[in-house]
């Protein structure tokens, strides 16, 4: 065993003791303070999903797959997320828990249409009728720093955990955040198995189209600062042991301009292959520019991104890429590939309907390298509305359209509609 890997053992070791060694106190802490039970927060939030998803040709498939393949995929699912949050101990050193529970039922689904991402697919390719999985994170604090231990849901550029379908993907693992420093948040972690999103099997970390029998754990760690009001900073650094690494650098800065706002937001990516390289050859960079003007409930938006180098951007299995391309349906980050990207955006409450939103953009990415040349474009549409008062306040729907061509992959057309309502039970 190496230093490296030994230090983190010695580090992960030492952590874990120290929350479980917390959490004993938590009993006698809990009748002792009253921050524990004050501060806690008990939340339900139910999401009535319907997925369409129609496919219009049989680009990327062979002969013998066009004969099988599904012509579209149509499901309804209900799921809910109990999410539960305590407050922490008093004293210098606060402890804690948060617990997480998740369950999916299906509404309508068949074996013809299933794989829409709602639900598990068996074997026999029928959806399930429901599934379930829970998890529990132990917490230490110390001043404006904490530590976590459990189950993990990540939002770093390195790694997004995706959240696009009924259920959230989770993550298992530890990590530290701190904020003690004004104006810079500090964030690491260590995560070693995960979930997907239609799925309650626990397994280890892949990057995204990894076939082989191989798995790592990810490491990653990074700092925000705000310069100022209107300039923002990033650099984060992951790395999936024994596949890739990772280096993130991130710019945003608002400037006024006439009665509006012009946001400038650019973001770079070098990845490059990690210890055995079981995934291949990677030698990639990634550099995309964004522009969004604001004014008056309006927002106009346009941007560029390019690939270069060596295979196409490597993320983590199922998650979501941080990336202005990071559409319903493609992604657009295929080695050498270049996207053109337009946006817009309006907020009616201008108009008197406040809590109604319509937003659109077009992609269209060519010049990659997947199996073949990569010439491919999508158009998304969302219209969304959330109750502003009366006894559902805060209830939300939203319609979202996605129409996806490509010359390497089949083509889609997707409507998609979200029902959503949280209730604060405590």
């Amino acid at each position: 065993m190496n230093n490296n890997n030994e230090n983190y053992l010695m580090s992960h070791w030492q952590s874990r003791t120290l929350i479980l060694s917390s959490l004993s106190l938590l009993p006698l802490a809990a009748v002792q303070g009253a921050g524990f039970i004050d501060d806690s927060s008990l939340k339900l939030q139910l999401r009535n999903v319907y997925f369409n998803e129609n496919f219009r040709d049989e680009h990327g498939l062979s002969a013998k797959a066009a004969r099988s393949a599904k012509s579209e995929r149509t499901e309804w699912a209900q799921g809910f997320l109990l999410d539960y949050q305590s407050g922490f101990t008093p004293g210098t050193l606060g402890v804690g828990v948060d617990a997480l529970g998740l369950l999916g039922v299906r509404l309508d689904s068949g074996k013809g249409r299933s794989g829409t991402g709602l639900l598990p697919v068996h074997d026999d390719g029928r959806a399930a009728g429901e599934f379930a999985s829970a998890g529990a994170t132990a917490k230490v604090r110390l001043a404006k720093t904490t530590l976590k231990y459990g189950t993990l849901l990540p939002k770093t550029p390195v790694l997004v955990y995706n959240d696009a379908r009924l259920l959230p993907q989770t993550y298992q693992g530890t990590q530290l955040t701190s904020t003690d420093i004004d104006g810079l948040s500090l964030t690491g972690g260590y995560l070693q198995r995960f979930k997907l999103r239609d799925s309650t099997d626990s397994v280890g970390l892949v990057p995204d189209g990894y076939s082989g029998g191989q798995s790592g754990d990810f490491r990653y760690g990074g700092a925000e600062y705000k310069w100022s009001k209107s300039l923002r900073l990033s650099y984060f650094h992951g790395e999936l042991e024994n596949f890739y690494r990772q280096d993130f650098v991130g710019l945003q800065h608002d400037l006024a301009l006439g009665r509006g706002t012009l946001t400038s937001d650019l973001r770079y990516f070098r990845s490059a292959d990690s210890g055995a390289a079981f995934d291949g050859k990677i030698d990639n960079r990634m550099l995309s520019g964004q522009l969004t003007y604001a004014i008056a409930g309006h927002s106009l938006g346009g941007g560029y991104q390019r690939l270069s180098g060596d295979a196409g951007l490597p993320y983590i299995s199922g998650a979501t890429v941080y990336s202005f391309s990071n559409a319903g349906i493609g992604k657009f980050i295929e080695e050498g590939e270049k996207t053109w990207m337009l946006g817009y955006g309006y907020n009616f409450a201008g108009l008197g309907l406040p809590g109604l939103t319509f937003s659109s953009r077009y992609l269209s990415g060519n010049g990659g390298k997947s199996r073949t040349r990569v010439d491919e474009w999508e158009r998304d549409s969302e219209l969304a509305y959330v109750l502003q008062q009366g006894s559902f306040k805060g209830l939300g729907v939203k319609l979202r359209n996605y129409v996806y061509r490509s010359d390497y992959a089949r083509g889609r057309d997707s409507n998609r509609l979200y029902i959503t309502y949280d209730i604060a039970l405590w």
